[in-house]
């Protein structure tokens, strides 16, 4: 192992990485009328980009929240439904995005398109899905993710890995492939009601592309362009 600096090697340095985006770029005319409509292009082709593997996880996306006291955290979940409404993501409620939303329902999603030289940067607020919803999805998910929602105790500290795969062969003992699995009650979705999407599109020479939807008292959106 040899001693570098970073700041000496042009690999490591992140004053020395930059990538010059040349896409084509986003204009105020080719919008759709409502953001959610813009969004399903977007993904449209963020999901095609990921079936020829360079895109990894379209759905996956940035969801930061804020405690009480203001104190923000980050973290990536999957976005598992997306409609008129909003977004939809499933969490345990005890977690601490779970502790966060409920005391402060604000929230920005982010969804990093690298590849494409896209972002979609989301605010707005969040409430939980009703548990008829929170059922239907829980049900489609494999059998192991099920146990595993019963098994982590989401964000608290534990003594070891030990700890928790103890916990889950538990449930797997008590619940075989053939056993259905009870919806845990400290589990489910919450919708993210979009006051606000950016739609982000890199451009050359860092003069990237910002058109931004914001929601008007009367239910319809104006379009905002923001400087880069």
């Amino acid at each position: 192992m040899t001693d570098r600096d970073p700041l000496l090697d042009p690999v490591l340095d992140p004053a020395a990485m930059r990538k010059q985006y040349r896409a084509d770029g986003l204009a105020e005319q080719d919008l759709a009328t409502h953001p959610m409509d813009q969004f399903t292009r977007w993904f449209e082709d963020a999901a095609r980009a990921a079936l020829h593997g360079t895109l990894y996880e379209p759905n996956a996306m940035v969801v930061s929240t804020a405690d009480a006291e203001g104190r923000p955290s980050s973290r990536t979940v999957l976005m598992k439904q997306f409609d008129t409404d909003g977004f939809v993501f499933f969490t345990n409620y005890d977690s601490r995005k779970g502790r966060d939303l409920t005391q402060n329902p604000h929230v920005s999603l982010l969804f990093p398109w690298h590849p494409l030289a896209r972002q979609v940067i989301v605010t707005g607020t969040a409430r939980r899905t009703g548990r008829d919803e929170t059922a239907a999805y829980f049900r489609t998910r494999p059998h192991g993710s099920q146990l595993g929602a019963w098994a982590s105790a989401q964000s608290t500290v534990i003594a070891s890995r030990t700890e928790l795969d103890t916990a889950y062969a538990a449930l797997e003992a008590r619940y075989p492939e053939d056993e259905q699995v009870p919806v845990p009650p400290h589990w489910g979705g919450f919708r993210v009601t979009p006051e606000t999407v950016e739609f982000w599109q890199g451009r050359e020479n860092r003069l990237h592309d910002r058109l931004r939807y914001a929601a008007r008292p009367d239910g319809t959106w104006k379009v905002e362009r923001l400087s880069p």
